[in-house]
């Protein structure tokens, strides 16, 4: 049978045989196998999770599993780290190859390479400008920063590695995510006027010499679509409405809702904000649907009251595709000695992109 047919037999069971049937194949392949999840990850996989986090805790998970299999339910850029960072011998798994990540594909290596290249018509960026990419990015851009003295960052270690990176060059170039390097350099004391959008469909970005020689961070006109949806004014009426209750959100998020925002860190950091408040506390929070409905759920006993900050539903579209079905059709494959969609980064890449990655970890507090 065609594969496309084998995968279309899973995509038609229902979501409860398919739970059944990932719960016995992962039980009958026991410490061959680990899972990870993605706190947006949607819930009928994330309960079979074996660990779950951000991208900075996932990615140190990778790095000590013991597993044969890593089997990452995540999106794309998330498994290439697995891949990096485990042992030789390991295998890492995405269950469906088409969770991608849109904000990734916003900074590809030629688009990279031509900034750095414009740049190196105004300054010197070997000398002055230090490559900082979100670790929502393809491997092969963490490799065109280990080649260029840069380094890799998280939401939960952007300050960290903005630190090391200014304390070896005078400016940074910051990709994908515009407002990730945007709320944090502010955050440091760099003022807005010191900060340059690069737009990548522009000859030099679309700035001028000058802007170029006077910015210190060179931020690429990159965002998540996820957290674009949420805007100021949400904040407004529901703050109208609940003046005593707090918000928070994630730094992916626009600068303008994070400066209305109480507080603003990462997934992680989201999570114990909110598992350490006070009972009877109401809550806004700017970040992806499935994690929201989870610390909905889980802390309602405790008197907290958790909403989505959204009127609209917004959730990772690329991170959903990973269903009980591919699971179960992943897992099972492997019970028969079969791998399937096995994501492996060509070693010379890995090699670089694993010299980044280690700068990040060796910072991250």
């Amino acid at each position: 049978m065609a594969e496309a047919a084998v995968i279309q037999s899973y995509i038609d069971l229902r979501d409860s045989e398919c739970e059944a049937r990932v719960a016995k194949a992962k039980a009958a392949l026991g410490a061959q196998v680990v899972i990870l999840g993605h706190h947006y990850q949607r819930e009928e996989v994330f309960r079979f999770t074996d660990y779950a986090g951000d991208s900075l805790k996932l990615s140190r998970q990778a790095a000590v599993s013991e597993a044969k299999y890593i089997v990452f339910c995540g999106v794309h850029f998330m498994a290439e780290v697995a891949d990096i960072l485990s042992r030789p011998e390991q295998i890492a798994i995405l269950p469906d190859m088409a969770a991608g990540c849109a904000m990734a594909d916003m900074a590809d290596l030629a688009k990279v390479e031509r900034a750095w290249r414009e740049l190196g018509q105004i300054l010197e960026p070997e000398e002055k400008v230090t490559p900082v990419t979100y670790i929502n990015s393809a491997a092969n851009l963490k490799a065109f920063c280990g080649r260029h003295g840069g380094i890799v960052c998280t939401s939960s270690n952007a300050e960290a590695v903005l630190n090391w990176a200014f304390e070896r060059r005078e400016k940074v170039l910051f990709f994908p995510d515009q407002h990730l390097g945007r709320n944090t350099a502010y955050r440091m004391g760099i003022p807005l006027e010191k900060m340059a959008v690069w737009n990548f469909n522009r000859p030099n970005g679309g700035l001028t010499q000058e802007q170029i020689q006077e910015a210190r961070i060179i931020l690429w006109q990159g965002f998540c679509s996820v957290h674009q949806m949420f805007q100021p004014e949400h904040i407004d009426r529901f703050l109208a409405r609940y003046p005593d209750a707090k918000v928070i959100s994630h730094p992916e998020n626009s600068f303008e809702v994070c400066q209305k925002s109480h507080y603003v860190g990462s997934t992680e950091y989201i999570i114990k904000t909110i598992r350490e408040a006070e009972s009877g506390t109401r809550w806004l929070v700017g970040t992806e649907l499935n994690l929201v409905n989870r610390l909905h759920e889980r802390y309602k006993n405790e008197g907290k009251s958790i909403h989505f900050m959204s009127p609209t539903v917004c959730m990772c579209s690329t991170m959903f595709r990973i269903d009980p079905q591919h699971l179960a059709w992943s897992l099972e494959n492997l019970l028969s000695g079969q791998v399937v969609n096995q994501i492996k980064v060509p070693e010379d890449e890995a090699e670089l992109a694993r010299l980044a990655l280690s700068r990040m970890l060796e910072v991250s507090p």
